[in-house]
């Protein structure tokens, strides 16, 4: 089918397409800002000098926060940035919080 101004119309530029493009950068960016949320909670854990006084329930909070942080990481596209993607495998969780805050999403 052609379009007003001649040109042939892909399936690309239905509106369908371009909502469900739309979904998708939501989910994402959805998905990112709860990763760099629980990595703010990771470091509020690991400084927080009252929880450190309860060895166990320090140790509570971490295993689940790194856990939290884990489904996350497995919850993102296989698309992600490989920068991003390098930090979450190595666990250098301060320097995809760094990425993460710096990119604008």
């Amino acid at each position: 089918m052609l379009s007003p101004i001649g040109l042939k119309r892909s399936d690309s530029w239905s509106p369908k397409h371009v909502a469900e493009g739309t979904k998708q950068q939501h989910t994402m960016k959805k998905r990112l800002a709860d990763l760099t949320e629980a990595l703010r909670e990771r470091l509020a854990v690991i400084r927080d000098e009252e929880s450190r006084r309860d060895e166990a329930k320090h140790i509570a909070r971490l295993r689940a926060v790194s856990e939290k942080i884990d489904r996350l990481q497995e919850s993102l596209p296989p698309s992600v940035n490989p920068r991003l993607k390098h930090y979450l495998e190595r666990k250098s969780y301060d320097k995809a919080l760094d990425y993460l805050e710096a990119i604008s999403f």
